[in-house]
């Protein structure tokens, strides 16, 4: 016992040096940092603690309300597509509806309509067509044929022309006759190549002949001055002077230069001394 006893003293003895030191070395409590105080230590602690907890009941909330976003979404697109379906088999029930009031009930007739419908409009279109082509193909022709026909006038123009030159060089009327004949092939009736030929005829002493043909002139145009001068010189030479005179007389109405040719005319000399001839010849000078 006393073997302990002396045993302790002798720790406390040496430990009391170590305690006085430690206590000479040791900063007040105020001035000791904070994190070292214990009180400090454990309100950060409790802190850290309430902020994690925050912060997990906040993804907890978060969470849900992304769930509750999503749900709402999907339940929206459901309905979305429920109305859809629903507006689409009503269309098919509504045309479905339609295709039975106006006939059609079956896909089969659908496309037998349908082929028929495509058939006839092909068909009327092809008949416009046509028919503008025959159109186009009636005009043609027709402008074509017009152009021919001008050509074949040009041609003949340019040889009676000719024949007017050669008829104006020939040196008898036998030969005037001729190319009036060839003038009247290419224009049968032509009332100058008449008159000139009844001119011809005159010159040779053909009254009858020249009578025939100025009559047949005037049968086309009764006034034609030319013609009746012409059958005026041959009712003279036939001895119809009452006619010849008459005939002139037409003639100077329908071309006055008719009136200083009547003064130099041979074929007149038998009028001389008619009344009415005289007259005639001379009105003017009065």
């Amino acid at each position: 016992m006393l073997k302990l006893l002396y045993a302790a003293v002798f720790c406390l003895l040496f430990a009391m040096p170590a305690i006085a030191q430690e206590s000479e070395e040791a900063p007040p409590y105020s001035e000791q940092p904070v994190l070292d105080k214990p009180l400090m230590e454990r309100y950060i602690l409790d802190e850290m603690k309430s902020l994690r907890q925050d912060q997990q009941d906040l993804e907890r909330r978060l969470t849900l309300a992304f769930t509750d976003r999503e749900l709402a979404v999907a339940d929206k697109s459901l309905n979305y597509a429920n109305v859809t379906v629903t507006y689409f088999f009503y269309l098919i029930a509504g045309a479905a509806s339609l295709i039975a009031l106006v006939g059609w009930q079956s896909l089969k007739e659908i496309k037998v309509n349908t082929k028929k419908m495509a058939e006839q409009q092909l068909k009327e279109i092809t008949d416009q067509y046509e028919k503008k082509f025959q159109m186009l193909e009636r005009d043609l022709k027709r402008k074509t044929r017009i152009i021919a026909q001008n050509n074949k006038e040009i041609e003949i123009i340019n040889e009676v022309h000719n024949l007017w030159l050669r008829a104006q060089s020939s040196q008898t009327a036998e030969q005037q006759m001729e190319v009036y004949d060839e003038i009247l092939k290419l224009r049968p009736g032509d009332l100058e190549a008449l008159t000139h030929k009844a001119d011809a005829a005159m010159e040779i002493r053909e009254f009858h002949w020249a009578l025939s043909i100025c009559n047949r002139v005037l049968e086309v145009d009764s006034t034609n001055a030319n013609a009746l001068y012409q059958r005026a010189c041959a009712y003279a030479c036939l001895g119809a002077e009452d006619q010849a005179v008459s005939d002139l007389e037409r003639a100077i109405q329908g071309s006055a230069f008719l009136r200083e040719l009547a003064k130099e005319e041979n074929d007149f000399e038998t009028l001389h001394g008619h009344e009415r001839f005289e007259q005639l010849i001379t009105h003017h000078n009065e």
